[in-house]
């Protein structure tokens, strides 16, 4: 498994190497072993899965702490872009965000550990995402940022007409950034 930087300092993608045939392919979808290799310290405690048709926007949600979550996000079948928003107080990249395209085709895996805001927009019907979290679901934990902020300025309708997004009530009520107290 090959792991990628990018310009978010501890946001990581994992490229797996993907055996194909005339049977199909296989892959190891991870491995406790690299991810240590990668000084990255998590336990995971349980997965979740979604199925979206196209157009469908979840985002921007986290967990505060003591219910902090961190993710390993992939996508089974179909395809999504997906973001990461750093808000971490003292790193020298908060506020900015990173987008990768994860599909069921390329296997790629995003890591995003506790401190980051994520969301995704289904670029096909029938996508199923599925992401690996260190901790459980805590509703009175929940945080988030409207998916459309001013401040952070992400680009959803470059990938899909923005006419077109479906969101969920909770979603569209979220507040803006600039009124945002991280707890990280």
């Amino acid at each position: 498994m090959t792991i990628i930087e990018t310009p978010i300092k501890d946001l990581l993608i994992f490229e797996p190497k993907v055996w194909n045939d005339s049977r199909g392919y296989f892959y190891e979808s991870f491995s406790q072993k690299t991810f240590d290799e990668a000084g990255i310290e998590a336990v995971f405690v349980q997965d979740n899965q979604s199925l979206s048709q196209k157009g469908t926007l979840r985002g921007l949600h986290a967990q505060s702490a003591p219910f902090a979550q961190g993710k390993l996000v992939r996508v089974l079948q179909g395809k999504v872009i997906d973001f990461a928003v750093d808000i971490r107080k003292n790193s020298p990249t908060y506020g900015q965000h990173f987008g990768i395209e994860l599909s069921g085709e390329n296997h790629k895996q995003l890591w995003i550990p506790p401190g980051f805001l994520h969301g995704f927009l289904t670029l096909e019907d029938h996508t199923i995402f599925t992401y690996k979290v260190t901790n459980y679901y805590d509703k009175a934990s929940e945080i988030g940022v409207i998916w459309n902020d001013p401040t952070l300025n992400i680009d959803w309708a470059a990938h899909l007409d923005a006419g077109e997004f479906l969101l969920s009530e909770k979603d569209l009520v979220l507040g803006d950034f600039a009124s945002f107290q991280s707890p990280f």
